[in-house]
């Protein structure tokens, strides 16, 4: 039976109404602050982009060009750090936008500078971070980048920088001299988590702010890099980092702080930790270089399986892809590969080294590891010309010593440790190790067997493959060797706190190397950098006197030397130093071989896409 509607029905009806009236309402004041909200974005990235075109044009003469060709002579100087990226965007197709889209082989556990300690988190900081100087990639002079200017005093003690004055970081905070001398005191303190720093600063003894824009760096005693230590020291806003003096704590368990000068900046430069896996830097719209990035963003993906990263290449998700040796010959015959790619195959001139470490120390007591004779038997027992002709298909150069074959520091008179078996069992039997129980494998007069594992990383397969070889190998010789595989962030742990047997890994390197950091006495503690514990007075001298000399031809037979001292001692078995074998996706423009290595990646940035073959938006 049907009711009528009373009074009471037609005020719920009409109560009702008023709020489905004042919900759309709602709705559309909403949407119309969310359009305007857009347009605001819209309009900001417009006047940013605005303002770089009117910096690009000023750097490049083009807009005095403009305004008066008849009369215009001069172009505005540009610095000369600035002068390869200036004459990038000098060419035909040059454009600004797009991405730069990378990979990393693992996570990363920090980007905060001091606390990090792998070569990933360095990546990404350098395009943050910057420096007072910066090393040209053709003539490997230093040239200025936030200094423009520099004396050194005759005796070498005393560097004074003459900072420009337009510089911020990207939070519009000027950049003075107080910022580099905070950044020293900073990293000086004991309670700041920064070791490695620490053991190359300790040769400063003071560096001050003179006025605002004048930094005078004074050293203890002669150093051989002095130049390279002060200008070189990237560069922290106090304003940012000095509240961490009075929680440092907080500072050395943070996952990602990060702000500096650079052409790019975290989205959020105390947000990032590792669970958001991969890596995004935006531009850094107040950018006070002389040429502007050319790309939007640079990113960085987590991709560690090798096939998962050749795959998300070949489908153009990331633009570059580094070849295993195993495959790099079947990739340059593959059409689809090459019909997308450049390929670059190449021995960098400051290629690092990888190395298999003897832990001489653990848990305070000596480990078999710290007799020589057993170090030495060990690298005669690594066979390098067949882990580098198995392995490696040729693609790397044996490594004897930290310094590289090319380098001054080296002696060519020292020729790589040989696979030798005889040898090798000879120097095992001196120092008490027979198969006392016949069962393949030495003992020591304790009874105890010949067995340690050797810690790597678990994503790299061609590391794998080494490992397993090794094992067979040192199987002849009645040593066993247990295969540990770990993941990056537990094999950086273990490798701080010195918990290992022998670990296998590698060593950035550079013109001129200083050893101290790895093989001298003093870096033999919780956090530094010499983590097998080797200790050597005699090398120790030599460290420091080659470190105190700055005449180059005095200095040279010093390191020379040192290099004897750690060939005969064998702290590290010296691996090898491997070919780059990289294929770049062909929108990258304007890639060139220098002395450094191939320029991608190189700041100021001297890559771009041409706007027609660009596929990211802002």
């Amino acid at each position: 039976m049907q009711k009528r509607l009373t009074a009471k029905d037609w005020i719920l009806y009409a109560l009702i109404a008023v709020l489905i009236t004042l919900l759309l309402l709602v709705m559309y004041q909403i949407d119309r602050q969310w359009l305007r909200l857009t347009e605001m974005q819209t309009a900001l990235q417009a006047q940013a982009k605005d303002m770089r075109d009117l910096r690009s044009a000023v750097s490049s003469g083009t807009l005095a060009r403009s305004e008066n060709a008849a009369t215009a002579t001069t172009t505005p100087a540009v610095a000369a750090a600035f002068n390869r990226s200036h004459a990038m965007t000098q060419q035909a197709g040059y454009a600004q936008g797009d991405w730069s889209v990378n990979a990393f082989g693992n996570n990363l556990k920090t980007l905060t500078p001091l606390v990090s300690t792998d070569a990933y988190a360095s990546d990404v900081q350098s395009y943050v971070q910057e420096s007072l100087i910066t090393r040209n990639p053709d003539t490997l002079e230093w040239e200025g980048l936030i200094a423009k200017g520099w004396q050194v005093s005759a005796d070498g003690l005393t560097i004074t920088f003459q900072m420009r004055d337009d510089v911020t970081f990207s939070d519009g905070k000027p950049l003075t001299a107080d910022d580099v001398a905070f950044t020293f005191d900073f990293i000086m303190t004991e309670a700041i988590q920064a070791p490695r720093e620490r053991a190359y600063l300790e040769k400063i003894a003071s560096v001050k702010a003179n006025g605002k824009y004048e930094v005078v760096f004074t050293y203890k005693e002669p150093y051989f890099e002095a130049l390279s230590l002060a200008g070189g020291m990237t560069i922290f806003p106090k304003h940012f980092y000095e509240p961490y003096l009075k929680t440092p704590q907080a500072f050395n368990e943070s996952k990602g702080l990060l702000l500096g000068s650079g052409p790019y900046q975290m989205p959020d430069p105390k947000g990032w930790t590792p669970d958001k896996g991969n890596v995004e830097l935006v531009r850094n719209e107040r950018y006070w270089g002389d040429v502007q990035p050319s790309y939007n963003r640079i990113l960085w993906k987590i991709i560690q399986n090798d096939s998962a990263r050749l795959t998300t290449y070949r489908n153009g998700e990331i633009d570059a892809y580094g070849a295993r040796p195993n495959e790099y010959a079947d990739l340059k015959q593959d059409p689809q590969m090459m019909g997308k790619s450049q390929n670059f195959e190449y021995m960098p001139p400051v290629a690092g080294y990888s190395y298999i470490g003897w832990n001489q120390e653990r848990g305070g007591k000596p480990t078999r590891f710290a007799d020589k004779r057993v170090r030495q038997a060990m690298s005669h027992l690594t066979d390098v010309q067949r882990v580098i002709k198995d392995v490696f298909l040729d693609y790397a150069e044996p490594a004897v010593s930290p310094f590289s074959n090319t380098s001054k520091q080296h002696d060519p008179a020292l020729q790589p440790y040989a696979f030798n078996l005889e040898k090798a069992q000879a120097l095992l039997k001196e120092v008490g190790y027979e198969d006392r129980n016949k069962d393949g494998v030495l003992e020591d007069a304790a009874g105890q067997p010949f067995e340690f594992k050797l810690t790597y990383f678990d994503a790299n397969e061609d590391t794998k493959r080494m490992v397993l070889l090794l094992k067979d190998l040192y199987a002849k010789a009645g040593v066993k060797m247990i295969p540990f595989p770990q993941e990056w962030p537990v094999m950086l742990e273990s490798l701080n706190k010195k918990d290992f047997d022998a670990i296998t890994l590698g060593w950035t390197s550079g013109i001129e190397t200083d050893i101290y950091q790895m093989f001298h006495s003093s870096q033999a503690k919780t956090d530094g950098d010499n983590t097998i514990s080797y200790k050597n007075p005699a090398l120790d001298s030599l460290i420091d006197k080659a470190r105190a000399t700055v005449d180059e031809a005095t200095r040279m037979p010093l390191w020379q030397q040192a290099e004897h001292i750690m060939y005969d001692d064998q702290p590290y078995t010296f691996l090898m130093r491997r070919k780059t074998l990289a294929f770049i996706d062909k929108r990258i423009h304007n890639l060139q071989m220098t002395k450094l290595g191939l320029n991608r990646g190189l700041l100021p940035l001297e890559n771009y896409v041409p706007a027609a073959q660009q596929k990211y938006q802002q």
